[in-house]
């Protein structure tokens, strides 16, 4: 079975790796509290050293499922043709209502706010339908029952 690629920003691939980082101290510390937990016969305490493993172990599932989207990985790169893809960032209009940018990313970057621009997934329904529109087109968006209508003032 060939494994899907991981479509990000470059943003959102340091942001993975410096994750990454910072997991692997969290599992050296783990590593050092459970080996003085088993090391110390005075203070045993099962529920502590129960707890110690499965922190141990949740911190290393993390790291698996980082190094495995990183091993997936691929940068993707602004789009010349003024199309909406991954990474580009859109401002939107609603009719009446103020200009609004979100950035185009995959699920993994979604949710994330860097600066004053909120990621949206191009698998979540206003990334969807913003995937290659240009400017100037009218993108519908619905949510439940709830229908809204943009215009892309801007693709960046």
């Amino acid at each position: 079975m060939a494994t899907r690629s991981v479509r990000l920003t470059q943003e959102g691939y340091d942001r993975l790796k410096t994750t990454l980082e910072q997991e692997y101290v969290r599992l050296d510390e783990a590593t050092k509290i459970l080996r003085e937990l088993t090391g110390s016969s005075d203070d045993y305490d099962d529920s502590g050293l129960e707890e110690a493993k499965q922190e141990k172990g949740r911190i290393e599932n993390r790291i698996d499922d980082l190094e495995d989207q990183l091993a997936r990985a691929e940068i993707i790169q602004a789009h010349e043709d003024g199309r909406i893809d991954l990474g580009a960032t859109v401002t939107l209009q609603e009719k009446g209502k103020a200009e609004m940018k979100v950035q185009v990313v995959s699920p993994v970057e979604a949710g994330v706010l860097e600066g004053d621009v909120p990621k949206v997934s191009d698998e979540s329904p206003l990334g969807r339908a913003l995937i290659g529109r240009r400017e100037g087109d009218t993108v519908q968006v619905t949510i439940g029952t709830n229908a809204k209508a943009y215009v892309v003032v801007a693709v960046g």
